[in-house]
């Protein structure tokens, strides 16, 4: 489960430069502590922990390797929706950064995307581009601020794909699980763009159902992705939600690649999406 940050800046004194490189070790960030491990199976892969929390696993020669699960459903959806051999440019929003995973993944697969991703921590956000050589600006630009915020002040229709995968401890925030903050999301894809949502979720998928209601609401079409044990309720984890105006096939290409993972996923259509939803509501902004 991706670990977002919340709270207000504290920063204090950096540890030595990390500008030759990544190196194991607990770096003090805004909202806390990151910690960079080394991955034993990968002589350049690397495990970032924010607040003792997994948030991202990255192997510097191979930017196409994910190594969490929930990623790889997410790029096989977005792949599905905008196969690379076919898509000229591909402009994304990703709101929540971490070790940027998935931003590199995409800057390998589509060479001429555009991207932004959004983090609210910038201390972080400088480890980052400094330990995984991001790609520069224009393709890949590293924005600090609050997911929500920054999402609201962006021109309407200007993304294909926009990616939330925002969490403190193990829940998203509650202003970014809204049918306000979906609706803002949604207004700044182009007519057939795509939404994807990590959803954290606990066995009895109430808050998930809930996120999900929020999703369903704004979105003609929806979709979710995960592993049986998850959807049979069964254990903590994640559970990925796709959204757009126009229809989320489960191609046999989609299914194939869902099925063949390390932990194979299934992937649920409009139809039983909204069965498993059911009767549960959706989050509206509280009032201050």
């Amino acid at each position: 489960m991706s670990a977002g940050r919340t709270g207000g800046s504290s920063r204090r004194g950096r540890p030595s430069s990390p500008s030759n490189g990544p190196a194991p070790g607990l770096y003090p960030i805004d909202t806390g502590t990151a910690e960079l491990i080394l991955d034993g199976d990968s002589p350049d892969g690397w495990l970032l922990k924010i607040n003792g929390v997994q948030s991202s696993h990255v192997v510097l020669s191979n930017p196409l390797r994910l190594d969490f699960e929930y990623m790889r459903w997410i790029v096989a959806l977005v792949e599905d929706r905008f196969p690379p051999e076919a898509t000229d440019q591909l402009r994304a929003l990703h709101q929540g950064g971490g070790g940027c995973s998935i931003p590199r993944y995409l800057a390998a697969a589509y060479p001429d995307a555009r991207q932004v991703v959004v983090e609210l921590d910038g201390q972080l956000a400088e480890y980052v581009r400094e330990w995984f050589d991001l790609p520069r600006a224009p393709f890949l630009r590293l924005r600090v601020g609050e997911a929500r915020a920054v999402t609201e002040s962006l021109t309407p229709g200007t993304r294909d794909l926009v990616v939330r995968d925002v969490f403190a401890g193990s829940r998203t925030p509650y202003s970014l699980s809204t049918v306000e903050f979906v609706q803002a999301s949604a207004r700044l894809l182009a007519a057939d763009g795509l939404f994807v949502a990590n959803i954290g979720s606990a066995p009895d998928h109430v808050t998930a159902r809930e996120e999900a209601a929020s999703i369903a609401e704004v979105f003609p079409c929806v979709a979710v992705v995960a592993d049986p044990a998850m959807l049979k309720g069964r254990r903590f984890g994640n559970i990925v939600m796709a959204a757009s105006s126009t229809p989320i096939d489960g191609t046999a290409a989609l299914t194939r690649r869902l099925l063949g993972g390390g932990v194979p996923a299934h992937f649920w259509d409009d139809a039983r999406t909204r069965t498993w939803i059911g009767q549960s509501q959706p989050r509206r902004d509280r009032i201050q």
